[in-house]
């Protein structure tokens, strides 16, 4: 197979949760550059019905669907409408998020189960329910989003928000073992770690403590527009069927230092 072939995802169905804005529209635009067709869930449903439409004027088919993922019940009507719209599932990309800002003292418990339930349960529950699909399929791939602050600890003069820290750390050993035993089943687990990007989660940190986390970031600059979309689309396609249980940091620099 020739290098471009490896890339291409024509014809391939990837589900994208978290779809229709910020870095999870750009994960799916790319995607759908690269050929596939994608479904877009999100309780926003509207930011995804109009993403889905800007992404059909590409030629692929997009659907959006209303999703909450902490609820199994509706990650599996998404799922059941895109196996009735495509046939099959063959990528899941784990992008939903929730952040709750306070500082560990006095976090509140509402708040720690509020990002749990969404940044870890949700994962959990639709890579189960997707993962399902894929082991009959005997194919697939899941990109679960983790992030930096996964990985190191974040200082609180920048970010109070470790609910949102420990549900991503736990979210990167998730994808290793999760990795590990479906891999019996010819599906791929893996993970993307971003680090600052600017978006509706991000606006306040990046505005008010922007010059430190500039210092800390060897490119001395944000993700941009497009930068991701690389990432996504080489773990979900041929060019990565021998990798698998990693998490690929897509920061900047931000890891090394």
């Amino acid at each position: 197979m020739k290098v471009k072939e490896m890339f291409d995802l024509k014809g391939k169905v990837a589900v994208v949760t978290g779809g229709g804005r910020g870095i999870g529209r750009q994960m799916a635009e790319g995607l759908a550059e690269a050929g596939a067709n994608v479904v877009l869930c999100s309780r926003k449903v509207e930011s995804c019905k109009k993403t889905a439409r800007e992404l059909a004027g590409l030629g692929v088919k997009a659907l959006a669907v209303g999703c909450d993922v902490r609820s199994a019940k509706e990650i599996q009507a998404a799922v059941d409408m895109t196996l009735k719209e495509f046939g099959r599932l063959d990528v899941l990309v784990n992008n939903s998020g929730a952040n709750w800002g306070a500082t560990p003292e006095e976090y509140p418990l509402e708040g720690w189960q509020k990002v749990m339930e969404t940044n870890l349960n949700g994962v959990f529950l639709f890579s189960q329910i997707a993962g399902r699909v894929m082991i009959r399929q005997k194919s697939g791939g899941i990109i679960n989003i983790a992030s930096v602050m996964g990985v190191v600890g974040t200082e609180g003069e920048v970010a109070e928000a470790i609910a949102y820290s420990a549900s991503k750390g736990a979210v990167i050993t998730f994808t290793k073992d999760l990795a590990a035993k479906w891999a019996k089943h010819n599906i791929r687990v893996n993970a993307i770690a971003p680090g600052w990007f600017p978006s509706d989660m991000t606006q306040w940190v990046l505005g008010a403590h922007g010059e430190r986390i500039l210092a800390h970031i060897p490119m001395k600059r944000y993700g941009g527009a497009d930068e991701l979309k690389g990432a996504v689309v080489f773990l979900a396609s041929d060019a990565s069927t021998y990798v698998t249980g990693i998490t690929l940091p897509v920061d900047g620099g931000y890891l090394t230092i």
